[in-house]
């Protein structure tokens, strides 16, 4: 028997409506190249979406069509979201961090008809030429005035293109099964993957986003998403937002500036923040050293990597800012976990081991482990295994290929290893790729380097398995200092006795002076891995 309900469908012109419904006059903020306090409403940036939409009709955009974005977080890119995606064509945001060898092939393996850049990638692209064979036209993101000189014949204005499209657009009605964007992996293993998300997954992801124990934004909040929007969605927050009314702050191309984040956040009163480790370490550097303060900031969600302990309590003592720890990825949309506050009624050091795990799934995400054998692990907090996930937002099949990425029975695999308690808190110990095979036995790179990160005057720190002629493997443990720290690989190393098994302790210490990322902000294991290839282990036995 079926039930008795309208069908209405899930897709992101809903949120639209909502926000002219409930908030139209909730502001936007950004900091463009060409302005670096840009204030609108949802009002008038989503009439400006519609003008947009109705710019790309006239250009000969059709129903499917990709188109590309190479932004930062600002308004214009905002009104790309909708602008694309409620007008069913699919918008494909494309993370310029990447090498141009990996940015053309995404553009190429996308079918982008038309590209829209800021003006600081007009150079990026220009190098590729012709290359770019299924690009008919690139817009940049600016107004007449700031317009690059000398551009050859295919670029344009982005305002004047915005101006060319008739006011009281339409939004058509679309099926939520629908493409609505496109996001591809890193390609840290391979060629980067593209992933398709519905109108469906995406609007439910969105409500997901807002659950009371994820995000928890509301109308009243401003939220200054550092995660940048060509990088999933940035997290979805430039949906969640409207979709209650929240005020948007859009940081631009200076998310990783301490003193830049520090203004946004007094100026523009923001209570909540997001982005990964690395944009934390920024700004707390700055409030040290400038000795300012961030009272309106109440919480801030940490993903990407492991937040260290370090960034946590220092939020909290000096700031009185709460610190969630959230996971996913971009096959996730991302979300996948959420670590909501902690009760104060729970003792301290055990309130301190939950808050260093990656939270509990949100309603709509299922998660399991298994041994290598693939058989299910239990949720006892001590088996790791591989994990597998599976819900209403995670990836069925990546773009253009011819093969299901699920599992026989329907699970994701992750490419993580992680344990799961009974609460339903997960930790991610490892990525498969990365776990230290050291004499049978698995060893945690990521728990090593948690603690290394607790240890004063560390900066950043990372631990690699490279080959051992006894064990297969074993850990290497790479430590950059704070500026004016002293530091001793014997010092460094002797903090852990005690702490680990001893066939857990790193073998070795490397003082540097960097460490290589990712162009999504992690640690690049695999560059250190390469950096290190012939690194000569200490004479010592290893027990």
């Amino acid at each position: 028997m079926d039930g008795l309900m309208m069908q209405s469908q899930l897709t992101l012109t809903g949120i639209i409506h909502q926000a002219l419904g409930n908030a139209p006059n909730s502001e936007i903020v950004s900091v463009t190249a060409d302005n670096p306090g840009h204030r609108c409403t949802y009002r008038q940036a989503f009439a400006r979406a519609g003008q947009l939409a109705s710019a790309l009709a006239e250009l000969g955009a059709v129903s499917g069509d990709r188109i590309g974005t190479l932004a930062w977080n600002d308004h214009r890119h905002f009104e790309l979201y909708y602008a694309t995606s409620c007008s069913g064509l699919v918008c494909h945001t494309i993370n310029p961090r990447l090498f141009p060898e990996q940015i053309g092939y995404i553009i190429q393996h996308a079918e982008d008809r038309w590209l829209f850049i800021d003006p600081v990638f007009v150079p990026l692209v220009q190098a590729m030429g012709e290359t770019l064979s299924s690009v008919e036209g690139i817009i940049v993101l600016t107004d007449r005035i700031h317009m690059p000189a000398d551009l050859p014949p295919g670029y344009f204005c982005y305002e004047e293109l915005l101006s060319s499209g008739s006011s009281g657009y339409q939004w058509p009605d679309l099926c939520e099964d629908s493409a609505a964007a496109l996001c591809y992996t890193s390609g840290t293993t391979g060629k980067p993957k593209g992933v398709l998300y519905s109108h469906r997954a995406m609007t439910l992801h969105t409500y997901g986003v807002l659950m009371p124990d994820a995000f928890a934004i509301r109308h009243n909040e401003a939220i200054l998403p550092i995660v940048p929007m060509f990088h999933v969605n940035a997290w979805a927050i430039p949906y969640a937002a409207p979709a209650v009314g929240a005020k948007l702050v859009l940081p631009g191309p200076r998310m990783g500036c301490g003193q830049t984040l520090s203004k946004l956040i007094q100026q523009e009163s923001v209570s909540i923040a997001a982005g990964v480790p690395t944009v934390w370490l920024a700004l707390l550097k700055y409030l040290r050293e400038s000795g300012e303060t961030i009272p309106s900031l109440n919480r801030v969600v940490v993903g990407g990597s492991a937040c260290p302990w370090s960034i946590m309590e220092e939020f909290e003592q000096k700031h009185g800012v709460y610190t969630h720890h959230a996971w996913g990825m971009t096959e996730m949309s991302p979300l996948g976990t959420y670590n909501a506050r902690v009760a104060e009624t729970v003792p301290p050091e055990e309130a301190k081991n939950l808050r260093l795990k990656q939270g509990r799934a949100g309603l709509g995400v299922e998660m399991r482990i298994l041994d290598p054998q693939g058989s299910p692990l239990p949720h006892n907090g001590r088996a790791f295994g591989t994990l597998q996930v599976r819900g209403p937002w995670v990836c069925e099949r990546y773009y253009r290929a011819e093969t299901s990425a699920l599992s026989a029975d329907g699970w994701f695999d992750t490419g993580d290893v992680a344990t799961i308690d009974p609460l339903g808190y997960l930790t991610i110990t490892d990525r498969t790729k990365d776990v230290i095979k050291s004499g049978g036995e698995w060893i945690s790179s990521i728990e090593l380097e948690n603690f290394a990160m607790t240890l004063d005057g560390v900066a950043e720190a990372a631990v690699i398995g490279l080959s051992h002629e006894k064990w297969a493997e074993r850990p290497l443990l790479v430590v950059v200092p704070e500026a004016g720290a002293s530091l001793t690989p014997d010092t460094l190393l002797g903090a852990f006795q005690n702490q680990f098994a001893k066939w857990w302790i790193p073998d070795d210490c490397v003082i540097a002076d960097a460490l290589p990322h990712t162009a999504t902000g992690k640690i690049s294991k695999k560059a250190l891995r390469q950096l290190f290839t012939e690194h000569l282990w200490p004479r010592k036995e290893t027990v």
